[in-house]
């Protein structure tokens, strides 16, 4: 198998895929939790086969002696593409292609890998495992008895035909993983820091939590040891698996998912609980304290709290006056907050609100809006300076975080538009 196809063509030739680092990142489903992939970084040849526990799904995946198996990394090529074509989708694109013209520093950019002329030599190697790992299984076959595919059906390095420069790749996706992204309900949104995951049991344990504790609720989803074995395809003995993933539990560290280990009770193993707690399934959480310090500063508007305690002084000036028979004196008031002081606090508690729901991502809409009216911009950096220049100053705590970011890249993108590659 050749390493890539070095392919002439014209300078008219422009296809590429736009770079969007803020694209929304999406993964297959049926990939995220099968034994598709190698979950080490060494060279895996020993072929895997996995059979669900009621023996209706079965997978096979092997390798090319000479590759290597497909591994875990080299998945984040196909979560690029998955994304790509479930943007397309969204778009309405019409005829959505199976053939993607990439250029390799945006889809380096875009899953975080570094822009070194080493990082171009290891995807040129991911692809070729990607196209000379075999899987065969029933997932999907319908009426058939099985499928057999690999990930990718080719790759080709496209260079310019007068000045032999590089003018990007085509990946050709399989059908099968064309078709599963395709399909309604075919993808799930991943959050970014996946990328960012170093060791392979650790990212399959991400997609697996992703996949079935992404909608489970507040009692999440568990499974136990011997079956999370399985379903992973990894190499060595069960006993070191579960020593790892026990490990894992007690660093407790996957983005987005909390890790609790549990004992069954019919053969003793141990189970591993996924819950989602990165507050997106709508859970409520309670007002912020300023909420309480708004409350009781806009009680002593409308007079003295009763249930206050009186001062000692004020005691002691009635009883002086009943005693004497001398009208008191009038009672100073209470100091009451200032009316900026209030305003202040309930913009404090707002903001507190607003900060708790939105804060630390953008939403869809402002993606998309921004994407319209700032094109070409890695909106995920500047939401990262956006938050730092919001933290250096607690007076620039907005009160609709959303708003706020799209007013600051709107004004960013005007200064700074002329810098953006043409």
């Amino acid at each position: 198998m050749s390493r890539a196809r070095r392919q002439s063509v014209s300078e008219q030739f422009d296809l590429f895929l736009p770079y969007l680092a803020d694209l929304p990142l999406r993964d297959q489903r049926e990939m995220m939790e099968r034994p598709f992939f190698s979950l080490a970084k060494s060279k895996r040849v020993k072929p895997i086969d996995y059979t669900s526990p009621d023996g209706k799904l079965w997978v096979h995946v092997s390798a090319n002696p000479d590759y290597g198996m497909a591994t875990i990394w080299d998945a984040d090529i196909l979560i690029y593409c998955a994304s790509q074509l479930a943007d397309m989708a969204r778009r309405g694109v019409n005829d959505v292609p199976r053939k993607l013209h990439i250029m390799p520093y945006d889809l380096l950019r875009a899953i975080g890998r570094p822009t070194t002329g080493r990082a171009y030599e290891l995807l040129g190697q991911a692809l070729d495992r990607l196209v000379s790992t075999t899987i065969k299984t029933n997932i999907r076959a319908e009426n058939r008895r099985e499928a057999t595919f690999s990930w990718l059906d080719g790759w080709t390095q496209l260079v310019d035909e007068k000045t032999e420069r590089s003018r990007g790749m085509t990946l050709e996706l399989s059908n099968w993983f064309w078709e599963g992204v395709m399909m309604q309900g075919g993808v799930l949104s991943i959050d970014r820091a996946y990328f960012d995951i170093t060791g392979g049991r650790e990212r399959w344990l991400y997609r697996v939590a992703r996949k079935h504790a992404g909608g489970a609720g507040e009692g999440g989803f568990a499974i136990s040891m011997p079956v999370l074995f399985e379903k992973s395809g990894a190499e060595g003995q069960y006993r070191r698996f579960k020593f790892e993933m026990l490990k894992l539990a007690e660093k407790n560290a996957l983005p987005g998912y909390a890790l609790a280990v549990e004992t069954a009770q019919r053969d003793g193993e141990p189970m591993l609980r996924m819950t989602r707690v990165d507050g997106k399934d709508g859970a409520e959480e309670s007002l912020p304290k300023v909420v309480q310090a708004v409350k009781t500063a806009k009680e002593g508007e409308g007079g003295e709290d009763k249930t206050a305690p009186v001062s000692p002084g004020k005691r002691a000036a009635g009883k002086y006056s009943e005693a004497k028979h001398i009208a008191p004196e009038p009672a100073k008031p209470e100091p009451v907050a200032d009316q900026a002081e209030v305003s202040k606090l309930l913009r404090l508690a707002v903001a507190g609100l607003s900060d708790k729901a939105t804060r630390g991502f953008m939403t869809d809409e402002t993606i998309e809006h921004l994407r319209e009216k700032c094109p070409g911009w890695d909106l995920y950096a500047l939401h990262a300076d956006f938050e730092r220049w919001v933290d250096a100053d607690a007076a620039r705590l907005p009160a609709n975080w959303q708003k706020a970011f799209i007013g600051w890249v709107k004004r960013h993108h005007e200064k700074h538009k002329h810098e953006l590659r043409g």
